[in-house]
């Protein structure tokens, strides 16, 4: 008798080349040869092609009833398919035909398996009738450890799994589905269907196009398929506007999507978070605030809204929330690094809002353009001039708020201290610049004497006269 064993060691890496041998042997030879038969079935064993190998197996059996090697193989092949009363047929025809003391030890314990298999497959079932999906689960889990490739049973499975609002786990038993039985395309519809309930479009479309690849004329896969690709479409272009800085026309296209698809809710979700997104970054920190708001009420700890609004927040100069904010997002991310960051220079930034704040002394917002900075410096210039104030107390006075608000000019005006001063950092105040390296800023009302506050551009010259 023939050892499966001893025949796959044999055949190392040579298993199409030995296919086409035994191929020629059936052509050449005796067709009724049941160990060409058999050593074609366990090369395709040996390759892991086991449906294949089935048909060689049973031709066998029909040739020689008492092969009980090849029996034994398709018994355990069946069980594994599913095909619980074959295999147990198969083990019990094997106990009858004078097996060896390890097939018959082997026989009886498959069939022990099949029957307990036979038993689960029953309580399963009646428990997915009476709606007790939890239980049917469980009873699935023990039979497809051992009925790995029963595609009928990884659908019930599935099916299971979507009563119980979870189609998260669905997906892997319906793509082992689609793999195990041919022309599945109830199998990708569904795949494709639960993707996009999970906001994942561009699987649901790779996923709804393999099922119309095959069969173009399915109806519901072909209604599908539109769907998500306008959507898909929608969302594509959005997110290109972002990514050149169009945030005002990805807004559009993101509300676009919010009226494409209003019942799916991840799909607003999403939306209002990239809406959320585009205003924070296009500087309009009330709508991104109220944007941001929507979507945290639904998603509390949804990281990305919390970064977007805390960075709306320090526009506003609502430090205090900015910083919760991105201790909140902390929390559920302790490794980014952009919310470490954030978190410093809200920190640093309410530290800096407790001494002298630029904006503050000019009235102007933290986003405002040079030209509003220039325009609201001059006004108050010549609002604050101590040479227009006679009395000593108002003139001493007038002089250090023109000091601070020729000191917000000459931080705010140029770009590089700016940026320092907006990441929380004075570039005038000799304590913030580490070790007192940086352009200290003291500078008494006699070094402002004769200096002209409207020398920087425009027609209009101006001309104080001191006593």
């Amino acid at each position: 008798m023939v050892s499966p064993s001893s025949v796959t060691n044999r055949l190392g890496s040579v298993f199409p080349f030995l296919l086409v041998l035994i191929d020629l042997q059936y052509e050449d030879g005796d067709p009724d040869n049941y160990i060409a038969y058999y050593r074609r079935a366990t090369v395709y064993l040996a390759m892991g092609k086991s449906k294949a190998a089935i048909p060689d197996l049973s031709k066998v059996v029909e040739l020689k009833t008492d092969f009980t090697a090849a029996r034994l193989q398709r018994g355990h092949l069946l069980l594994k398919q599913g095909k619980l009363e074959e295999a147990e047929d198969d083990f019990k025809k094997v106990l009858k035909s004078h097996p060896s003391e390890n097939e018959e030890k082997e026989a009886q314990s498959q069939l022990l398996k099949a029957d307990e298999m036979q038993r689960l497959h029953s309580q399963a079932h009646y428990a997915f009738d009476r709606a007790d999906y939890r239980a049917a689960i469980t009873f699935l889990d023990s039979i497809l450890e051992v009925c790995v490739w029963d595609a009928e049973l990884r659908e019930l499975r599935a099916e299971c799994f979507i009563k119980e609002g979870e189609p998260g786990k669905a997906i892997s038993d319906l793509k082992s589905a689609s793999k195990l039985k041919n022309d599945n395309t109830e199998a990708f519809y569904k795949i494709s269907t639960i993707y996009y309930q999970l906001g994942d479009h561009e699987l649901s479309l790779s996923e709804v196009r393999e099922c119309l690849k095959l069969d173009q004329d399915h109806k519901r896969c072909f209604a599908h398929y539109k769907q998500v690709k306008k959507l898909n479409k929608l969302i594509e272009s959005a997110e290109e506007l972002i990514r050149e800085g169009r945030y005002v026309d990805a807004v559009s296209k993101y509300e676009s999507v919010m009226k494409t698809e209003p019942n799916t809710p991840v799909y607003t979700i999403r939306s209002k978070e990239r809406i959320c997104h585009c205003f924070s970054k296009d500087e309009k920190p009330v709508e991104a605030i109220k944007a941001c708001s929507e979507v945290l009420q639904l998603e509390p700890a949804n990281v990305n809204a919390l970064k977007d609004r805390a960075e709306a927040y320090l526009i506003e100069e609502m430090y205090d929330e900015a910083i919760q904010d991105y201790e909140t997002a902390q929390e559920h991310n302790e490794n980014d690094q952009q919310i470490r960051e954030g978190l410093e220079k809200a920190q640093r930034l309410l530290k800096q809002s407790q001494k002298r704040d630029y904006y503050k002394i000019l009235g102007v917002k933290r986003n405002a353009k040079k030209q509003e900075i220039i325009k609201a410096y001059r006004k108050l210039a010549l609002q604050w001039h101590p040479d227009n104030f006679q009395n000593e107390e108002e003139k001493k006075k007038a002089e250090k708020k023109f000091i601070d608000i020729a000191a917000a000019k000459e931080v705010l005006s140029d770009p590089e201290m700016r940026k320092k001063f907006d990441e929380g950092e004075d570039p005038l105040d000799a304590e913030s610049q580490q070790g007192g390296g940086g352009n200290s800023f003291h500078r008494s009302w006699n070094s402002w004497q004769g200096f002209n506050p409207f020398s920087s551009g425009g027609p209009f010259r101006f001309k104080f006269h001191f006593n």
